[in-house]
C-alpha cells in the first residue's frame, strides 16, 4: 500500500505509549493499534483530529503517501 502511517515515530517523540493515546482519543488500543500497523483500511477526521491534537502534530506527520515504485525499494 501507498500510504505509509507513521504514529509509532510521533508517539515515541512524544513519549506516549498506545495504550495511554488510544485512551486520550477514545479508540480502543485494539482499533489503534490496526491503525498503528498500517492495517486500517479508513480513518474517520474526527479519530484524525484526535490524534493530531494529542500528539500536537500535523496530519501529513502520521499519514505519508509514497508511491508504490518507492514502497518496494524499501
Amino acid at each position: 500500500m501507498a500510504i505509509i502511517i507513521n504514529i509509532d515515530v510521533m508517539m515515541a517523540k512524544r513519549k506516549i505509549s498506545l495504550g495511554e493515546l488510544a485512551e486520550r482519543v477514545d479508540i480502543t488500543p485494539a482499533n489503534l493499534s490496526i491503525l498503528k500497523n498500517g492495517k486500517a483500511k479508513a480513518i474517520r477526521f474526527s479519530t484524525l483530529e484526535a490524534i493530531c491534537r494529542e500528539l500536537d502534530c500535523q496530519p501529513g506527520d502520521i499519514i505519508e503517501y509514497r508511491s508504490e515504485d518507492n514502497t518496494t525499494n524499501q
